[in-house]
């Protein structure tokens, strides 16, 4: 049988504040083990949580950012579970008044609705030995924000491509690092199948997926689920309702515990916080205040600099690439195409194969690219020169033109000498030349390219075109 897909996620993102959301414990990574912890976010009796309001003016800054409708009335829920690295053994979460619905996020061909953003607290961590289990309580009380999608994705690629959106969103923010390493962003799958032709409304049994830690390890994981619920169907077999882990180094889900159910939480107000409102003239104020995000720049980007729209997206995907091409463009909009091309060419080759999540990691800054563009366009270096001096630029961590000083890097622009070599080149490719003179320009390039590679690309390629050309129409005439 055939079957769909159907993917929800739950982002959880660690908002960037000092202090923890009920108290004033810091939530600097790193710290000795149990080091910033206090009686509040150890659940000792008789203290009182207190909401930290730079949590919810970052909550409400997103929210806002993903075209949410704001909760006036602010209400806390206890979400009651035991885990062992909750030392209150339950949870102060937000229930059935989240901070903000009804959002979305646009990629390229529709939009994914965004369910629900709501504020929690965080759990500590659990560090296992082959005999013992240690706890650590330094996250506990850390400010989440929960984004939960609708179930609105339909594959493991429109999944990973709604995660790097939204990463991409939150960085312009400069609400969270987001960085999966240390646990600033986290995602929880939800996945079930359902026959093709059914009803659009029908879904089958949900199965949660943890344990990822990685835009690519969502992926693999839904592919990894999507075969196994296939699989089970195909045999005649029930899907449980469960939440699995996702083994990277197996490349396998494996069974946890049973899903739990909404009221197997047994939510219920927070009796030590007191509802509140937020009014209409904050959140206007914070609206205000949003920066320019991904797809407005894209459009920016595309009209004040001349660049296609694949191109303005690619660049603003990311603010750190936003931020270098905008640092070198600066009162260049000329040289626009240009750096584009050499940002999402060589620079994005280089972060690629250095597996590098921000182009400022490496440490090739916006003034050594106009430096470097600035020798091609004078004609001091080809391109072929430019992509070597690059790589050794890297290397090195010097300026392109005091590296070309030293090693004596120069494009050849003498026309007496390029002429000898061009002579040699036509005499040696007699075809392509009389191939040129029947009208087949693409015998020219031919032609230049056997030039260059005569003077080991140091010719300089308009030169060498323009003097072919001359030679091939002088011996035609």
């Amino acid at each position: 049988m055939t079957y769909v897909p159907v993917v929800g996620l739950e982002v959880h993102l660690q908002l960037k504040t000092a202090s923890k959301i009920f108290c004033g414990c810091p939530t600097t990574f790193g710290a000795p083990p149990n080091s910033q912890v206090c009686p509040v976010c150890l659940g000792f009796p008789g203290v009182l949580p207190v909401l930290n309001r730079q949590v919810l003016a970052l909550g409400i800054r997103v929210a806002l950012a993903l075209t949410c409708r704001i909760s006036p009335r602010i209400v806390f829920h206890r979400k009651n579970y035991f885990y062992p690295d909750l030392p209150k053994s339950f949870q102060i979460s937000q229930y059935d008044l989240p901070l903000g619905n009804d959002g979305f996020v646009e990629l390229a061909e529709r939009k994914i609705r965004i369910r629900r953003a709501h504020l929690e607290e965080d759990a500590g961590k659990l560090i296992h030995g082959e005999d013992h289990s240690l706890v650590d309580f330094n996250r506990t009380g850390v400010p989440l924000l929960e984004i939960v999608t609708e179930p609105d994705l339909a594959s493991p690629e429109e999944a990973h491509l709604y995660l790097k959106t939204l990463k991409g969103i939150l960085e312009y923010l400069e609400v969270s690092d987001c960085d999966m390493e240390k646990g600033s962003l986290r995602c929880d799958t939800n996945v079930s199948l359902k026959a093709a032709g059914s009803a659009a409304d029908s879904l089958g049994t949900k199965v949660e997926v943890k344990n990822l830690n990685s835009f690519r390890a969502v992926a693999r994981a839904l592919a990894y689920e999507i075969r196994r619920q296939a699989q089970v169907l195909d045999e005649g077999g029930r899907v449980a309702q469960e939440t699995r882990l996702w083994d990277d180094a197996a490349g396998a889900t494996q069974a946890m515990r049973s899903k739990e159910y909404a009221h197997d939480y047994r939510y219920f107000p927070e009796p030590d916080l007191v509802p509140f409102t937020v009014s209409a003239e904050e959140i206007e104020s914070v609206r205000r205040a949003l920066p320019e995000l991904p797809r407005a720049k894209a459009q920016r980007f595309v009209s004040r600099y001349g660049l296609s729209l694949a191109d303005s997206k690619a660049l603003t995907a990311s603010k750190g690439t936003a931020d270098y091409y905008e640092a070198c463009v600066k009162g260049q909009p000329a040289k626009g195409k240009g750096l584009a091309n050499w940002i999402l060419g060589e620079l994005a080759r280089e972060m690629n194969e250095r597996n590098l999540e921000s182009i400022g990691q490496l440490s090739f800054p916006p003034e050594s690219l106009l430096e470097l563009l600035e020798l091609i366009d004078s004609g001091r270096i080809s391109g072929k020169m430019a992509k070597e001096l690059f790589a050794q630029c890297l290397q090195s961590g010097r300026r392109p033109a005091e590296l070309a000083k030293e090693k004596g890097l120069s494009q050849v622009a003498d026309r007496s000498i390029l002429e000898e070599a061009a002579r040699a080149v036509i005499q040696e490719h007699s075809q392509a030349a009389a191939d040129y003179r029947t009208g087949k320009g693409q015998a020219l390039m031919f032609l230049v390219g056997q030039l260059m590679r005569r003077t080991q690309g140091a010719a300089s390629p308009a030169v060498s075109q323009e003097i072919l050309r001359e030679l091939l129409l002088e011996e035609k005439r």
